[in-house]
């Protein structure tokens, strides 16, 4: 959504000041003489000198039959109208200096046109055929128009809309259009609206389809203030600009208009949008649909994207128009070399008004930097832009596919909508980026054409460039990564691939709130203020890793020299503490660690028994699992049952890699010891348990928690069924809080480079081998995974515990 003038005025020569009046050098061909006399060429249009100019001396404009606008000096455009057609050079000459005040020859008139007015295309050719003219083609500009409404038609269709800049009701929009932001914003909100909109495609559609409308919409604004100022519109119609749809009005004759009059007509798109977002909310009033709300807020959104003067939209044109200079990116070389002390005296470090200077060098001073900053930006996030862009496509055509299959044509519509959206912005940034390097390559070959010093040295600063540029986009493994949720995309993240960063501090402190990265599982019910989890954070010392210490300063054993994550090796479990911790460092490896536990507790003593799984991996093309299972079974009464599940999950510098670690925790209580046919079951099933962790490595990820969950509620069903050994106590029960049922907690880290499914993941063959009891460490070299079961005898007297016995251990690498 964009106004246009016809293309920003270009400057032919500085318009301080009248060029000096040349003089022919002898043999010169004359353009200009023949049977022809010198007039203007087709559809070129003198608009007259530049009201509010910002110039100390007000440049005139001339428009090309192309649309072009031209800043003329006014000796170029005395020349250009005395040019009718009727006057030879002679005559022409008189007119000239009648209207300059000074003596202008017939030579001076024919060395003009022939070295400046010519090559602009301003006048026809000395044998009356028209100029070929190449119109400029900067990067910021609209392109592949295509016009929808000719002059006629827009100045007919506006014509009524002019009204609407009645001063009364202008306030009046303004004013409801002010109440009506803050309170869908500060009041309402937007939380049913998104809802029942993402509820019905249809919906969203509609609100697709009236904001696009809108945006017509505001191009009626340009052209009825123009109508308003008295000016006449020009043709309407749409095109690309920086690879996005953009709708265009030609308000190319505001020109003739003072200052007040080229604002106007700069904020009537803006106004329109206000119109539209007091109408959605009438609308609103009348309906009762939520989803009508998220219009208003489209209209906001796009009046602050159209206020940015950075690029042109309109806060470009705005600032424009109030400055009195049309072209703002024309000054950004003569500002820049205007700052340097040794040009403070040049002439076209002056041609502007000492308040337009400030204000376009401070508009400079803030567009370059800026637009530089996301150039670089934009060049170094490409891979990662690009990588986002194809996975985002992906997960939309497999719902396309599914809506496809189920006949929801309007989900159909929304998913492929949804596609062009992600592939526009990522075809834009490449656009631009290919762009960038060809105008360089080609701009530097053309300047530097008979110079063979400059072009050899320019030739090599592009060739170290695009060797840069190289290195930034070479697929390395982690550089074509689709951003991630839960990245933070700071400055600092976007600038790290170049810069060397300084390790992060510690933002989580015990016994202190902070913020970190929390992974869940696909699918899995997130925890909220209202309703928390249980979970563990694994926060980072300080300390070096060999260390071997816990954040509580417990001794954690011999730390291996293998341990490379940013936060301590877990604690060896005490008592009857069950743990299954699976560390991988070696590539195209994968390690199984699998820990399960029948734990007896009797006497009445405090429960406080802990089932932990962790999977850490720091490695490329690896896989680490870790799997807890424990069975607490509470003999007789017990105050104190406060059991923990605990699992972690970690990647630390890991490509193409999975980390999987679940813990799964039953905890009954009974009245008394099982009788013998209960006994002997339990511990038949026990066995088959034990067997299945024997050979968990060939079992799919996907099928563990299923399976484990079954052999719970087998578990259970012997415990309930069971005829225990004095008449007189009555069946055993599950426990309810503080002694929870059935429980299980899992964490998954899906691998940070291409997914490796679970299911299907390299299986390794176990090979035999010895562990020591339950919660010992394996260390070594090769990654290793130890599986350590207690038998399901309790130990008599002891309250609780459990006796390991050797199991074999499975390796692959």
């Amino acid at each position: 959504m964009t106004q246009t003038h016809g293309g920003p005025p270009s400057q032919a020569g500085p318009p301080s000041s009248d060029p000096a009046l040349p003089q022919d050098p002898p043999g010169r061909t004359i353009t200009t003489s023949g049977a022809h006399l010198p007039a203007l060429a087709d559809g070129v249009q003198l608009l007259g000198p530049a009201e509010g100019s910002g110039y100390r001396e007000p440049p005139a404009l001339v428009r090309r039959a192309d649309g072009q606008t031209l800043q003329l000096t006014r000796l170029l455009y005395l020349v250009l109208e005395g040019a009718d057609g009727t006057r030879d050079l002679e005559a022409i000459a008189g007119c000239v200096s009648a209207g300059s005040g000074r003596l202008v020859s017939a030579d001076n008139v024919r060395t003009l046109m022939d070295s400046q007015l010519l090559p602009m295309g301003l006048l026809r050719l000395a044998d009356g055929s028209q100029p070929e003219v190449k119109k400029s083609n900067p990067l910021l500009g609209l392109r592949f128009r295509y016009i929808v409404s000719d002059p006629e038609r827009t100045r007919r269709i506006t014509a009524p809309f002019a009204v609407l800049f009645n001063p009364l009701i202008v306030v009046g929009v303004a004013a409801a259009f002010l109440a009506a932001c803050w309170w869908v914003l500060m009041v309402k909100g937007l939380g049913s609206a998104t809802h029942e909109a993402f509820e019905q495609p249809a919906l969203l559609l509609l609100i697709l389809a009236v904001t696009i409308l809108s945006a017509g919409f505001h191009e009626f604004g340009h052209a009825a203030a123009t109508r308003k100022g008295g000016a006449t519109p020009g043709a309407m119609g749409a095109g690309l600009y920086l690879l996005w749809p953009a709708f265009f009005t030609d308000v190319t004759d505001s020109y003739r208009l003072g200052r007040g009059g080229r604002i106007r007509t700069d904020l009537g798109g803006l106004y329109f949008n206000a119109i539209v977002a007091v109408a959605i909310m009438g609308l609103w009033w009348a309906t009762g649909f939520d989803a009508l709300l998220l219009v208003v807020v489209t209209q906001i959104l796009q009046m602050v994207r159209q206020l940015i003067p950075l690029v042109k939209y309109d806060g470009y044109h705005i600032l424009a128009d109030a400055t009195g200079v049309p072209d703002l990116f024309q000054r950004i070389k003569p500002t820049l070399l205007g700052i340097l002390p040794w040009r403070w005296g040049n002439p076209e470090s002056r041609v502007l008004k000492p308040w337009a200077r400030a204000v376009v060098t401070l508009w400079v001073l803030v567009t370059v930097p800026v637009l530089l900053f996301s150039m670089v930006m934009m060049v170094l996030s490409l891979p990662r832009l690009l990588a986002t862009g194809w996975a985002s496509v992906g997960k939309q055509q497999e719902a396309l596919s599914a809506s496809l299959a189920g006949g929801d044509f309007l989900g159909v519509a929304v998913r492929a909508l949804a596609m062009i959206v992600v592939a526009v912005p990522v075809l834009g940034v490449l656009y631009i980026v290919v762009r960038l390097l060809r105008q360089l390559v080609t701009g530097l070959w053309q300047k530097t054409r008979g110079k063979a010093l400059q072009r050899a040295a320019a030739m090599t600063a592009v060739a170290v460039l695009l060797g840069g540029l190289a290195w930034a986009w070479w697929p390395d493994g982690g550089t074509y990564r689709p951003v991630q949720a839960y990245e933070r995309g700071t400055l600092g993240d976007a600038t790290g691939a170049i810069l060397p960063q300084r390790p992060e501090r510690t933002v989580l402190r015990e016994g202190a709130n902070g913020r970190t990265v929390a992974l869940w599982p696909a699918g899995a019910a997130k925890p909220t203020r209202d309703n928390p989890q249980l979970s563990m954070v694994l926060v980072p010392t300080g300390k070096a890793a060999s260390a071997g210490t816990s954040s509580g300063g417990t001794a954690a054993g011999p730390a291996a020299p293998s341990w490379v994550f940013p936060f301590d090796r877990p604690a060896a479990p005490e008592g009857d503490g069950n743990q299954a911790l699976a560390v991988n460092t070696t590539d195209g490896s994968v390690q199984y660690s699998v820990a399960f536990a029948l734990v007896w507790a009797e006497d009445g003593q405090p429960v406080t028994t802990t089932n932990e799984a962790y999977a850490f991996a720091n490695c490329s093309g690896c896989a680490a699992v870790a799997v807890g299972f424990q069975v607490v079974l509470i003999v007789g009464q017990t105050d104190v049952i406060v059991p923990q599940n605990l699992s972690a999950a970690a990647n630390y510098n890991c490509l193409d890699c999975l980390t999987y670690a679940l813990a799964s925790q039953l905890v009954l209580t009974l009245d008394g010891p099982l009788d013998g046919d209960s006994q002997r079951q339990l511990e038949a099933l026990w066995a088959r348990i034990a067997d299945y962790g024997r050979n968990l490595q060939d079992v799919p990820l996907s099928d563990i928690q299923a399976t484990l969950n079954g052999y719970k509620d087998q578990i259970t069903a012997i415990v309930k069924g069971a005829s225990v050994t004095s008449a007189s106590t009555p069946a055993p029960s599950v426990s309810a809080d503080p002694s929870p049922g059935p429980s299980s907690s899992g964490a998954v880290v899906e691998p940070s480079g291409p997914a490796t499914d679970p299911a299907g993941g390299p299986n390794p063959a176990p090979t035999s081998g010895a562990t020591g009891p339950t919660g010992q460490y394996t260390e070594g070299p090769a990654p290793t995974s130890s599986v350590a079961y207690p038998t399901t005898e309790p130990t008599a007297g002891s309250g609780s515990g459990a006796t390991p016995v050797p199991v074999p251990t499975s390796s692959a690498g």
